[in-house]
């Protein structure tokens, strides 16, 4: 019967990565792993290494929450408008990269770089994990 399905059809609203389980799970992971990168620099190298960790992990992570919440914006509606939404919401995730990556260098003169690197890194391929997570 016609009206059972709202969503039916190639018309369909696809869903915001934010209303997943693996995406929110991804970000979870990203946390974690930034706080115990973090936990180890501050060990081995003191407060500076350890804050430098979590700017590592949160330049990813707010960029990776901001691609989730740009994609939904967008309201996508199809394939072509999913495909469309993510390149806009990764071009504006990789803007927000570069822009907090610079902030971070110019603005925090006592930068660990190894520790801020560690932390960088390991969160950017936790990302990964949005595509082996099951919903």
């Amino acid at each position: 019967m016609q009206g059972d399905e709202p969503d039916a059809g190639p018309r369909s609203r696809v869903t915001s990565p934010l209303e997943t389980r693996s995406f929110r799970t991804m970000l979870v992971w990203q946390a974690v792993a930034t706080a115990a990168v973090a936990t180890l620099a501050g060990l081995v190298a003191g407060g500076t290494a350890a804050g430098s960790a979590v700017l590592g992990g949160a330049v990813n992570l707010v960029a990776n929450a901001m691609y989730g919440f740009a994609y939904g914006l967008l309201r996508p509606v199809g394939p072509g408008g999913a495909v469309i939404a993510a390149i806009r919401a990764e071009a504006s995730k990789i803007l927000l990269v570069l822009v907090l990556l610079l902030a971070v260098v110019v603005l925090f003169r006592e930068l660990v770089l190894p520790a801020f690197l560690a932390s960088f890194i390991l969160t950017a391929l936790l990302f990964r994990l949005v595509l082996i997570i099951r919903d």
